[in-house]
Order: structure tokens, then sequence, then C-alpha cells
């Protein structure tokens, strides 16, 4: 197993463990991160937002497999599991992480996954009525910047 393979698996035994501070320092200080609903993330905002999504996931269960990785690109693939707390609803969702790496660290982490079948899980019946429209993906979006800003702003 090469060091970034390493690397994935300590990111994501941390996360299973619940260890935010671990998940942190395998970001590089200039590191972005995207998915469906957090959007080109800096660094700070990465790290505080796997915090922000530990501290807040009570029943929060994480599965990874098929971690790949060379010198520079890796990849793996995992499953949360969760209730969703705006709405008190189950979720399980799939997730196809892609990393970058730079000097030992994750410079760029992608992680995706069906926005629509997590919105039906997440949302209910309006997550299947309207979990495909560009107004609830904009709307969960922002929703979720407000949170993690605000997180941010208390832990200062």
């Amino acid at each position: 197993m090469n060091t970034n393979e390493q690397l994935i698996h300590q990111f994501y035994q941390a996360f299973q463990n619940k260890d935010y501070k671990t998940m942190q320092s395998c970001y590089a200080d200039d590191a972005r991160f995207s998915d469906a609903v957090f959007q080109n993330l800096d660094a700070a905002q990465a790290r505080a937002m796997w915090e922000m999504l530990i501290k807040r996931g009570k029943d929060l269960q994480l599965e990874y497999h098929n971690v790949q990785a060379n010198e520079t690109n890796g990849s793996a693939e995992w499953i949360a599991t969760y209730t969703f707390s705006a709405t008190g609803k189950k979720v399980i969702n799939h997730i196809k992480a892609n990393f970058i790496f730079k000097n030992g660290k994750i410079i760029k982490h992608t992680d995706q996954f069906d926005f629509y079948k997590w919105a039906r899980q997440a949302l209910g019946f309006t997550g299947l009525i309207l979990g495909w429209t560009g107004f609830v993906k904009k709307k969960v979006r922002q929703t979720a910047m407000k949170n993690l800003d605000n997180f941010m702003n208390k832990s200062k």
C-alpha cells in the first residue's frame, strides 16, 4: 500500500471513529473540496464542514471500500448512513470520492453522489416531487453554506 492509499484509509478510518481532527490533518492548507451540496470549499471550510457533520451526525455510520491511489491521484467509494437532522429522515448515501495529492496531503477532494436520490431520502415527499429541480438544489446548497458559516463563526 502506497502512502496516498494509506492517507485515504487514515481519512476514512478517522471518519468512522468521528475523529474530525485527524480528518482535518489530511488536507493541505490550500486544499479544495466540492460535492453536490458543498461546492468549492477552501481548506478551512472543508475542515470545518467535516467537524460540523461529525458533531451533528449523532447516528452517522460510515463504510468505505475500493481505495486506490498512485503518486498524484486517488479514489474511494463510501456509504454514509445517518438521520438528516432537518427532517428526521434516514439517509443512505453512496458516494464516489476522487482525490489529488501533493506532498503527502489531499490538495483536491471531490465527492460525487446522486443528488435526486439523496433528496428523495432526506426531504421525503418534497424531495420526491421537486428534488430534481435546480430550485431545490440551490436551496439545499444555500442552507448548507449558511449552516457552515454559522458553525465556523461560533467556533471562533
